[in-house]
């Protein structure tokens, strides 16, 4: 896999209180990822972005949510969430910086 590739597959970190939860409980971090990342692009671009060994993915799609303004009727976009295990003695910090 090509880096320039693996460089854009992490859209951006998830912060809400369930991921935050789940990195305190089981070392897991969400990031919301394209949504033609595989498990294995998904492991290796955070791997090399922030340099920690991956022991786990998990992925799901989102749907987006149908809003409404008045009378018109749209959609959001639907996209994807990576839960990402960290093996022991890693860490990743998004509050710095």
């Amino acid at each position: 896999m090509r880096q320039l590739r693996l460089m854009n597959v992490i859209e951006a970190p998830i912060i809400s209180e369930k991921s935050t939860a789940a990195a305190e409980k089981a070392r897991q971090i969400a990031f919301r990822v394209k949504r033609s990342a595989s498990k294995p692009e998904i492991k290796k671009a955070v791997e090399l972005l922030f340099k920690v060994e991956v022991q786990s993915v998990h992925v799901l799609n989102v749907s987006g949510k149908v809003k409404r303004s008045g009378r018109f009727v749209g959609k959001r976009a639907d996209w994807k969430k990576a839960y990402v295990k960290l093996k022991p003695g890693y860490d990743i910090d998004l509050s710095a910086g």
